[in-house]
């Protein structure tokens, strides 16, 4: 497992993500007297709104993205292949809360935002692919 030492850094470092952006999100709830729950307005001009979405985008994209890792792992994926999708979208995840964080017409739908996740989901796909072909050979 040592050849994976950076993908695996790379995993941690999301699953860090996502645990950062909860504590953020309730936090940032209880100090506006906001329920636990829905935010409203849905309403990406809401701050505690986007803090909110930004943290359950951050868990519903992790499964998709870390099971194929340690499936990659598991398969015997290069690790220099793997660590470089790791990181690539671990980098993207990153600039994608911190854009929608920022609030503005960057962080509206259909703009920069949506660029960064469907860059993220595009990364997702060749890690598949990467796993797929890396167990039937």
């Amino acid at each position: 497992m040592a050849a994976y030492s950076l993908s695996i850094f790379g995993v941690l470092v999301l699953c860090l993500q996502s645990i950062l952006l909860a504590v953020y999100s309730g936090a940032s709830k209880g100090r506006a007297g906001a329920l636990s729950g829905p935010v409203l307005p849905l309403d990406d001009d809401n701050l505690l709104y986007r803090i909110d979405r930004v943290h359950l985008n951050s868990v519903e994209a992790l499964p998709p993205f870390v099971v194929p890792a340690l499936l990659a792992m598991m398969v015997e994926v290069r690790p220099v292949t793997l660590a470089t999708l790791v990181w690539v979208y671990v980098a993207i995840r990153l600039i994608h809360v911190a854009v929608y964080l920022r609030g503005g017409k960057a962080a509206k739908g259909g703009s920069i935002r949506t660029i960064l996740y469907v860059s993220g989901a595009l990364v997702t796909v060749v890690l598949i692919a990467a796993t797929a072909v890396a167990a039937t050979h």
